[in-house]
């Protein structure tokens, strides 16, 4: 196995357990749901196969739902992430760069680039899931504020973990 399918593969295994086991019941207050699962397809290799992005984003999404008891939702909202991202990366980052920057991570594209990459795709993998889960137009503010602050607080935890594990000398 190459090396980037090893630590494709841990990290995959890490935040599928960080999610379960710790995000899930903690909640605060009920209202803020992190969902920093979601950082494993954010952070795969720019050279991925749609095809293989499409596949490992409903995987991760049925992992999830597995352990929520909710039927597909996160795959759903999973597949869309896999789609929101192959467009932003189209749009933001040259075919030449693929070469020089193979990861979309915090220490490697910078805290600009990656804070519009992981609120874009937060924003879309929430909007996803909490307009189909709540699917009501009564709960629409509920839905709305649950949406919002579960957003800010994911991308506040991706941030953390990006300055953590990636050191000065990566960072441009």
């Amino acid at each position: 196995m190459s090396r980037t399918v090893i630590i494709n593969l841990l990290r995959f295994l890490a935040l599928v357990f960080l999610q379960v086991f710790l995000l899930k019941n903690l909640p605060l207050y009920n209202f803020p749901i992190p969902y920093l699962y979601i950082l494993f397809l954010l952070l795969l290799p720019f050279g991925i196969p749609n095809a293989l992005l499409f596949g490992l984003a409903f995987i991760t999404g049925l992992t999830i739902d597995a352990f929520y008891d909710t039927p597909g939702l996160h795959a759903a909202a999973c597949v869309i992430l896999a789609l929101v991202r192959i467009i932003f990366i189209r749009l933001t980052v040259s075919k030449d760069g693929f070469d020089n920057e193979p990861e979309p991570t915090l220490g490697i594209m910078g805290f600009r680039w990656f804070f519009t990459y992981a609120i874009t795709l937060t924003l879309v993998h929430h909007f996803f899931l909490f307009t189909i889960e709540y699917f009501s137009f009564s709960g629409l503010g509920y839905t709305l504020g649950h949406f919002l602050t579960s957003s800010i607080f994911t991308v506040v935890l991706m941030l953390i973990s990006g300055s953590i594990f990636y050191t000065r000398k990566e960072r441009k």
